[in-house]
């Protein structure tokens, strides 16, 4: 049994604020201990359950964040850019049998420990088939695309009520619990590693491939804070302006879906300009 970790830092224990997750600053350099340590959390409990391999997929800002020389040591891990399936590359592999969301977040204009979709900010709603879409809403339809269950999801308490809408069988574990978008009450990592490890052995039993959704196809929506951003998107083949701040496009799979997405958001990022946006 394989399990794939996608590894997000803003749903880490103890990350509250911009530098935390920022990398270069100093607090960064701090979270990445307990980003790690989460973790190394879910791949001990993913062993303890009698998984035979686990790979982690670095999935925060530069992809270069987990502290690989702490990293317990029967996984391996997938680190750097730029990869095709972005925050899930690997579960293209068919021998995934079940993935793991670990330091999940909730999604641009919801309430939630920094809150956001792909970009920081920029994006204040995204709509899949009508239903608002965090990135973990996202990630869980190009899994489902390949047949593989999400079977674990940590991050602050939002995050995973927010789960509970995407992937309503798998385990979840709040490492925090919301206060403002920059601020929450934190468990420390003792008791955020032993909550992850008990959470991920009973989250091995979930694993197990199942009918892929690959014919399906998606209705997206992407709305900015600028009209500019809205303009720069519309540029990408196949996505049209729906509205002055609007986007829209239909893909014919999750794959093409989140492919389409990754381009709309590097054509708005392209067209921020300092602190006007």
């Amino acid at each position: 049994m394989r399990i794939l970790i996608s590894a997000d830092m803003e749903g880490a224990t103890g990350v509250t604020w911009p530098a935390d997750v920022e990398p270069g600053t100093e607090q960064w350099q701090r979270c990445r201990v307990m980003f790690t340590s989460d973790v190394n959390a879910a791949i001990a409990g993913f062993f303890d359950g009698g998984a035979a391999e686990v790979i982690v997929n670095e999935a925060h800002a530069t992809m270069r964040n987990l502290l690989l020389e702490e990293l317990d040591h029967r996984a391996s891990m997938l680190t750097g850019r730029h990869k095709d399936l972005s925050m899930v590359e690997g579960i293209q592999d068919p021998a995934v049998d079940g993935v793991a969301f670990v330091g999940y977040h909730t999604g641009a204009g919801t309430e939630g420990v920094l809150a956001h979709t792909y970009l920081a900010n920029s994006i204040t709603g995204v709509w899949v088939d009508g239903e608002p879409a965090s990135e973990g809403r996202l990630n869980a339809l190009v899994a489902a695309g390949y047949g593989v269950p999400v079977v674990l999801v940590t991050g602050d308490d939002r995050a995973c009520a927010d789960a509970a809408g995407y992937a309503p069988a798998a385990g979840t574990v709040a490492v925090k619990d919301y206060v403002s978008r920059y601020a929450a009450v934190c468990r420390p990592p003792q008791a955020t590693y032993a909550a992850i490890r008990a959470a991920a052995k009973e989250a091995t039993a979930l694993a197990a491939r199942r009918q892929a959704t690959g014919g399906r196809g998606y209705s997206v929506e992407v709305e900015f804070d600028a009209a500019h951003l809205a303009g720069a998107a519309a540029l990408v083949p196949s996505v049209e302006r729906t509205g002055v701040r609007r986007v829209a496009y239909r893909s014919p799979s999750a794959y093409d879906m989140i492919r389409c997405f990754k381009t709309v958001t590097t054509m708005a990022h392209a067209a921020v300009e300092a602190h006007y946006g």
